[in-house]
């Protein structure tokens, strides 16, 4: 296998580049054009102190936009975030957690699924075979995740298994300290995912949200149970509950070693309802679990910026918050601020464009968010 050369890289970079800039010209001209543009954008198009068709022409064009505000995305009517291309396409509603008051909600046709595809295009079938089945272990209701977790199993050829799980019920019970109802309600999730591990479907690939993952293999080894006992090969899982040491401690021992040793294959993942999937560097032991994610770009852009000025990019290695800029002809989002912060990363052979590691809630947001189970 040859290595890549700096110079080669570099080159790959600048194409990546360009390729972000010609799509984010091609998705303004959409999102702002009387006939296929959505009515929230063509009606914030009067308040501007520019014309986004004349002026935005490149990536960094977008800082031309006022802050994104999510409160826009907090109530009704749903329908002005849909573009008018979009008017006769059957179409989704998915939901945040809802863990800071109003949901945010996000209208869908086609993305998740696109997404998804694009995702499974970094599996390895090694570890996620084709046409095998798969189990969802994590929430339901109005989220993304469960519908595109679906689909991504259908799109590899199974049939995916859900368990019901309500999110929203996990934090008032922690915001209530009701702490052995938490417990039950816990169980009673991984009662669901353990009934059908155990009934002859044949699962061999599931997405888990880590807390709920390490929750269910203490809960088989009570059984006398493991995971690769039960013939699961490969594991998704997503949230802000990864960090190196977790990541270690889930590999080395709840899966039993790195997937040469376990037959196990474990990949983190960072996504949420309005960016899609970012996806996560193979991880090792080598690196220390060091977990690097970059976004689908040019889908989406993940950037670390300064603190205090959102529009200034910091240096690699460094730390700073989360921003995000969404860009399908479905969803437009220019410089949304994440409630997450972490490092920059530079570009790598896979992927490049820069991607950020270390990804913990802001330290501002931090003592008033609630995880749950994510």
């Amino acid at each position: 296998m040859t290595t890549m050369t700096d110079q080669d890289l570099q080159a790959r970079v600048q194409a990546a580049r360009e390729k972000l800039d010609q799509h984010t010209f091609e998705i303004v001209q959409w999102h702002f054009h009387e006939s296929t543009g959505c009515p929230f954008w063509l009606e914030k198009k009067k308040s501007l102190n520019f014309d986004p068709l004349r002026d935005i022409r490149t990536y960094e064009d977008l800082q031309k936009f006022p802050t994104f505000e999510d409160e826009w995305l907090r109530g009704g009517p749903v329908e002005r975030w849909r573009p008018k291309a979009f008017a006769d396409r059957p179409t989704f509603v998915f939901e945040t957690g809802g863990t800071t008051g109003v949901p945010k909600s996000r209208v869908v046709v086609e993305d998740h699924r696109i997404d998804y595809e694009l995702f499974s295009d970094t599996l390895p079938d090694q570890y996620f075979p084709r046409n095998s089945n798969w189990l969802m272990l994590g929430p339901s209701g109005p989220r993304r995740l469960r519908l595109a977790v679906e689909h991504l199993c259908q799109y590899r050829g199974g049939i995916c298994f859900c368990i019901d799980l309500d999110p929203r019920w996990v934090i008032k019970l922690i915001k209530k300290g009701w702490m052995e109802h938490l417990e039950a309600y816990k169980q009673h999730c991984i009662d669901q995912a353990i009934t059908i591990l155990t009934a002859g479907h044949s699962i061999k690939c599931m997405f888990a949200t880590p807390k709920l993952l390490d929750s269910l293999c203490l809960a088989l080894e009570e059984r006398g149970l493991t995971l690769k006992e039960l013939g699961v090969t490969g594991i998704f899982s997503g949230g802000t509950e990864f960090t190196p040491q977790w990541t270690r401690y889930c590999v080395e021992e709840l899966l039993g070693g790195p997937p040469e040793e376990s037959g196990i294959y474990m990949t983190p993942t960072y996504g949420n309802t309005l960016m899609g999937l970012a996806c996560s560097k193979p991880i090792s032991a080598a690196e220390k679990y060091k977990i690097s994610y970059y976004a689908p770009q040019p889908r989406a852009v993940t950037e670390v910026v300064s603190f205090e000025d959102h529009n200034q990019v910091v240096g690699f290695g460094e730390t700073g918050r989360v921003k995000l800029t969404t860009l399908t002809k479905e969803f437009f989002v220019p410089g949304f601020l994440e409630r997450d912060e972490g490092e920059r990363e530079e570009p790598c052979d896979r992927y490049p464009w820069p991607g950020v590691s270390g990804v913990r809630p802001f330290h501002q947001l931090a003592e008033s968010t609630t995880v749950g189970v994510y």
